[in-house]
């Protein structure tokens, strides 16, 4: 589900920032705006608060419930309670006696003046602070505001909160407000989804659509079918996966037991969320046939997959594999009480349906014109089981891009998000309710930026901002089918996540965003007030314990050489927001610390440190460091080169070394070949590279993998000037490396110093990439 989209990747290069002597010159650094008065996310319907007056929550303030008893409100004024403490350490109490003052109250009736089940307004005043809703999943919501009312920019953990006066009034835009979580590639332990849990529904978020099964493993159990939790789960230790599984002679070997899924469940009602099962059919199914070869065409059984992509294991579409669905769909409406269910549909790749003379015979019977409508009535089999039995079918979007229609009474999810969402306004017109969920901007395993440390993940980047900016009503459609866009979703697809601080990378803070399209009407939608309340969110992250990413606000430099042989530094960050300070010191940059402003000259030998803060001294990025020398422009980062073809490259994760964090690549999947465009190294003489040999994984992906010969018939590493078939400047023989092992060192002389007229460089390993994919770490020329 994260095919390569062409399109040009910003290339950032991290960085430190710098000090001493400011050069004259246009390039000044955007600091950071005004900080409202409510740091609110997602922004509120209706906010206004008063021009005066405050309400001081302190230790022991107290909390009374009125107009229900009902058990679910207290478990919403507990969650609250805890986590005010916990986080913003104030121990609030509930009050039980009848007139007791409270300093917040949750009143909860069903003729409550505010807009839906999920709608609750909030008074701030003299009385206290007053949350109004008509249920206690509206009463939740509430609170969670009241939550960020108590911790605005600069709060102190134990310190009296003073929250201004004046009202909110407030009810989400659409009814799904989703993230995606992939346990198929990458399994997540149950205490860390109920941890996203968690964190999700304090953006307000209030769907989890659980990818439990995949052609890379079978999560779900199903008691009939034991073989899916045993054989169906378990596949060879690849690559980074040893990493997790504990090594490469062990299997990676995952299952959710059915006490664990209950547990998630309940967990997550308690919490406004609603666990929507993902059960990929007909394609996404390796490991189900691996499990029982007779689901497949051919009658073979296939390994588990360890390839990412898209698997020609197709489950054969006759009446013993819909028997077997049936089973499962059985399964897992007795597990998750949703009223959805997801069957996929995506990325059917159908060549073994097409070579199977008994598949072409049914289609024949069925008087159906191909193989997409053959697999159209297969899933209108099981949506036809789900509808019959209370459910609702939720589906990916690929049969509707290909022409064929879906199940009618099938939720489609959207993700083919090109040519202006032209597949979701199609799925709008054949009358299906649509949840919007682009992957050109909202699947968060994507990379956020190209910094040098950004984490391993596919392109193109997907930044705070497109993720903010997303589309999610296509062009020309109208406003009666604009009411059948009933949600907005983000992906976690796990290829690449092999743990849950990987997890929490890739979602905290873009999910921000995500919360605030799904929840805050369309004419909230303001970059800069986002941005503004942004800082506080991030905050509330941090003391939840989140590692949200900083990509965002990270410092980055472009170093070239000044008139008077200084270093002249240019230092930004991706949103051109918040308060960059450095050091030339070494020291951990601090609010005192000086503040960039414009481009910096600065002499070899200066180590530069910089970080970015917010406005109220917390910091939005970890410092970076550089060291700068007279070499410093003639030393490249493999992240900060280009694909020789144009296509913006994956992040690739190497193997874990004995000490310190694993190193992360650039490299087009397929074509081991980079570009440093702009290369100025006259006179160089001496090379030295970094490399690593990864396994190939990307299965699809090998039809178009190129294939260099070297000069001498094996394997090296070799620079041309100017052009990859331009004059070769060296080669670096790569020896018989073997995949997974680390990184190598080479070094070599140049065949000449490089001349004056070499302005770009073309560095490409020889071989064939899927015998092993070629990466290259850093570059650095010297004389």
């Amino acid at each position: 589900m994260s095919p390569r989209v062409s399109t040009t990747c910003r290339r950032l290069v991290l960085a430190c920032l710098a000090v001493a002597i400011a050069v004259p010159a246009t390039h000044a650094f955007a600091t950071a705006v005004p900080t409202p008065s409510w740091s609110l996310v997602p922004a509120p319907a209706v906010a206004k608060p008063a021009n005066a007056g405050v309400f001081d929550i302190g230790d022991g303030a107290g909390i009374s419930v009125r107009g229900t008893d009902d058990a679910a409100l207290a478990t919403v004024v507990d969650n609250f309670t805890r986590r005010v403490a916990s986080v913003r350490g104030l121990a609030m109490r509930k009050t039980t006696s009848a007139g007791a003052p409270a300093a917040v109250t949750f009143d909860v009736r069903p003729d409550a003046n505010v807009t839906g089940d999920e709608g609750y307004a909030i008074d701030v005043g003299q009385h206290g602070i007053v949350v109004t809703a008509r249920t206690t999943r509206g009463a939740f919501y509430g609170s969670v505001t009241v939550w960020q009312l108590l911790t605005p920019p600069g709060w102190t953990r134990g310190a009296v909160a003073h929250v201004p006066y004046g009202t909110i009034q407030d009810h989400p835009r659409f009814a799904w407000r989703a993230l995606l979580l992939d346990s198929s590639r990458h399994y997540q332990d149950a205490a860390d989804i109920k941890r996203l849990i968690d964190a999700m529904s304090l953006d307000k978020l209030n769907v989890l659509v659980w990818h439990i099964t995949d052609d890379q493993g079978w999560r779900l159990p199903v008691p009939k079918y034991p073989e899916l939790s045993t054989a169906g789960a378990c596949r060879e230790a690849v690559g980074n996966d040893s990493e997790v599984s504990g090594g490469r002679s062990k299997p990676y070997c995952k299952v959710y037991t059915a006490a664990e899924i209950t547990d998630i469940v309940r967990y997550a009602a308690e919490r406004y969320v609603e666990v929507v099962p993902e059960i990929d059919l007909p394609g996404h199914s390796q490991a189900a046939i691996a499990a029982y070869p007779w689901l497949g065409v051919t009658g073979k059984r296939p390994p588990v997959w360890t390839d990412w992509g898209v698997s020609p294991w197709l489950l054969n579409p006759n009446a013993k594999t819909l028997r077997f669905v049936d089973d499962v769909m059985d399964e897992v409406m007795r597990l998750f009480p949703s009223r959805y269910v997801s069957i996929g549909g995506d990325e059917a790749d159908k060549q073994q349906w097409n070579a199977s003379a008994e598949v072409n015979a049914q289609m024949k019977a069925l008087k159906l014109a191909n193989m997409d409508e053959l697999q159209a009535w297969f899933m209108q089999q099981v949506a036809a089981y789900l509808v019959a039995h209370g459910r609702t079918p939720v589906g990916w979007d690929d049969e509707v891009a290909a022409g064929v229609a879906l199940p009618r009474e099938q939720v489609v999810m959207s993700w083919h998000g090109d040519h202006d969402e032209r597949v979701a306004l199609a799925a709008l017109r054949q009358g299906h309710d649509v949840v919007m969920t682009p992957q050109e901007t909202l699947y968060f395993d994507h990379l956020q930026s190209g910094h040098p440390d950004e984490w391993a993940g596919p392109p193109p980047e997907v930044t705070l901002r497109q993720a903010y900016d997303s589309q999610l009503v296509p062009p020309g459609t109208s406003a009666e089918e604009a009411k059948h866009i009933i949600g907005v979703q983000a992906g976690l697809w796990a290829e690449q996540m092999l743990t849950f601080a990987h997890t929490q990378h890739a979602t905290f803070p873009r999910i921000a965003a995500l919360a605030e399209r799904g929840w805050s009407p369309s004419e909230a939608h303001d970059w800069n007030g986002f941005l503004a309340r942004l800082p506080a969110e991030v905050a509330r992250y941090r003391a939840l314990g989140i590692g949200a990413a900083d990509s965002a606000f990270a410092p980055t430099f472009e170093i070239s050489h000044a008139t008077d042989g200084r270093l002249r530094v240019v230092i930004d960050n991706q949103v051109h927001a918040g308060v960059i300070r450095y050091t030339i010191d070494g020291a951990e940059p601090a609010t005192a610390s000086a503040t960039y402003a414009q481009p910096l000259a600065l002499p070899a030998g200066t180590t530069l440190r910089a970080a970015t803060f917010a406005p109220d001294g917390n910091v939005l990025a970890a410092a970076r460091s550089i060291r700068l020398d007279d070499e410093t422009p003639w030393r490249r980062d493999g992240t900060a080169l280009d694909s020789c073809s144009g296509e913006p490259p994956s992040r690739l994760q190497g193997a874990r070394p004995t000490h310190g964090p694993s190193p992360v690549y650039a490299v087009e999947i397929g074509n081991a070949c980079w570009m440093w465009r702009t290369a100025n190294v006259t006179g160089a003489t001496h090379v030295s590279v970094t490399a690593e040999k990864l396994p190939w994984r990307y299965g699809d992906e090998a039809r178009g993998a190129v294939v260099r010969g070297g000069h001498d018939g094996k394997d090296a590493i070799e620079i041309h000037a100017n052009a990859c078939d331009g004059p070769r400047l060296a080669t670096l023989p790569l020896g018989h490396a073997t995949p997974s092992v680390g990184q190598v060192h080479l070094e070599a002389k140049l065949s000449a110093p490089v001349p004056g007229d070499v302005h770009a460089l073309c560095v490409f390993a020889t071989g064939d990439p899927r015998q092993g994919q070629w990466a290259l770490g850093k570059m650095s020329f010297s004389k």
